[in-house]
């Protein structure tokens, strides 16, 4: 038994106040992990902004592109069970470590696709390489954070997808506007690759810097372990008896539910991140930077929103309304948008930067539903079903709009019924509150 197992189970006299203790350790993980996430979304969504000009130098239609984008999914879907059950048996570091190095070589490999069944198996292999990131990481905050801190953490790395819009949408806009034709290669070109080459660089550091679990962490003293190790089982004590065992989890209807919502919240959060900048340019936005820093504004408000809702829900003890809001007003904004597409350029823009705040602001506090109901492997491959079958709607979504704009030239109707697809999520999540004891999300 290790000495933080033994002072664990001894009573031990420590302060009521944990919060400097959690604070080294989110400043300590939470950066690195916000960085990578920010790579992760940037190098996952800069095919939106390379679509402004990829798409008619190599001739690709509105369906070729949307197949494209969704077809990531795919990959994420069939890797990210494996992956997360991996990550129980080689240890975060390791995992993370492998991931992010895969997905940068991916991306910067975008840069020399000439036709569609490269297009397609680059996206596919960057998706496959991704999948078990994100669950991987929920996982891996839960062996540091008890569940009534996790929020507010959850919320802050979150916040880095909408963060990565902050930054890579100005980045993507100069990148291609600036280094177009430099050297031979087109300005799209350029960005996969200045984008993918810095991620293989941070998952190598990350082999060297990330701790696998609490015991192993000598940069907090033993005292500091110990007060995390107690705290911790008091908080496994005190959430009573949850579902551990993983085939188990598999024929609970609560898990399928739980995925079938986040299904409906990834349509909404996949339609502003592959096709934010094709419906700023519609609303009639021609310059590159420009739409790049529209989209960085609205990501910031984004990224503000998450922040807040995993701060409110850690306050209040109170997820479950914060989601059913915010997905309210990402349907209100997706259904405004929609209606103002071709008419009123300020309403269209306006109603993006909602629809991308109320989708993105849902995420960290969904994720406070399922963690309250599995534990140990059952929610590392809980959180890898969910993530992954609801990952299915980033596929359907880019896919979707896509013929939809092949078909019909037109948008509108594709956003409009997302719109409807957010509101059944939002009634979904009304109907998830019998799972949970009164009061308690």
């Amino acid at each position: 038994m290790s000495s933080v197992e033994n002072t664990a189970a001894m009573p031990t006299r420590v302060s009521d106040d944990l919060s400097p203790i959690y604070r080294k350790i989110a400043l300590r993980l939470i950066p690195i992990l916000m960085l990578l996430w920010v790579m992760a979304w940037i190098d996952r969504v800069n095919v939106s902004f390379a679509k402004l000009q990829m798409i008619d130098e190599l001739r690709f239609s509105d369906a070729v592109y949307g197949l494209g984008a969704g077809i990531f999914f795919i990959g994420y879907l069939l890797f990210e069970v494996p992956s997360n059950l991996l990550l129980q048996r080689i240890g975060a570091r390791r995992t993370i470590a492998r991931i992010a190095i895969g997905w940068g070589v991916t991306c910067a490999l975008m840069s020399l696709v000439t036709t569609p069944a490269a297009f397609y198996a680059l996206r596919f292999l960057l998706g496959a390489f991704e999948a078990g990131f994100f669950p991987g990481v929920i996982l891996y905050l839960t062996l540091w954070f008890p569940s009534d801190r996790r929020a507010k953490v959850f919320g802050i790395f979150m916040s880095s997808v909408a963060l990565s819009g902050v930054f890579g949408g100005p980045l993507a806009g100069v990148i291609m506007s600036a280094l177009h034709t430099h050297l031979g290669l087109s300005g799209w070109q350029w960005l996969f690759v200045l984008e993918g080459g810095p991620t293989v660089l941070i998952g190598v550091f990350c082999l060297f810097y990330l701790t696998n679990r609490l015991e192993d962490a000598r940069w907090l003293s033993p005292e500091e372990r110990a007060a995390v190790a107690a705290d911790l089982e008091r908080d496994h004590i005190l959430l009573g008896d949850r579902e551990h065992d993983f085939l188990a989890v598999i024929r609970d209807r609560r898990l399928w539910m739980f995925t079938a919502i986040y299904f409906c919240v990834i349509v909404a959060n996949a339609t502003v991140a592959f096709w934010g900048p094709t419906i700023i340019r519609g609303a009639g936005v021609a310059d590159l930077p420009t739409i790049g820093w529209i989209v960085s504004g609205a990501s910031l408000l984004g990224s503000a929103t998450m922040i807040l809702n995993g701060f409110i829900a850690d306050r209040t003890g109170r997820p479950l309304i914060l989601c059913v809001l915010s997905l309210l007003v990402a349907s209100a904004a997706l259904a405004t948008m929609a209606a103002s597409l071709h008419s009123t350029a300020a309403v269209t823009i306006i109603a993006f930067a909602f629809a991308l705040s109320g989708a993105y602001g849902t995420i960290p506090v969904f994720w406070q539903m399922p963690n309250r109901l599995f534990a140990g492997t059952a929610a590392a491959g809980g959180i890898a079903v969910i993530n992954s079958f609801g990952n299915l709607g980033g596929f359907l979504a880019p896919y979707g709009l896509g013929l939809a704009a092949s078909e019909t030239g037109d948008i509108a109707g594709g956003l409009f019924a997302v719109s409807l697809v957010v509101l059944v999520a939002a009634l979904g999540i009304v109907a998830a509150r019998r799972f949970f004891p009164p009061g308690t999300v």
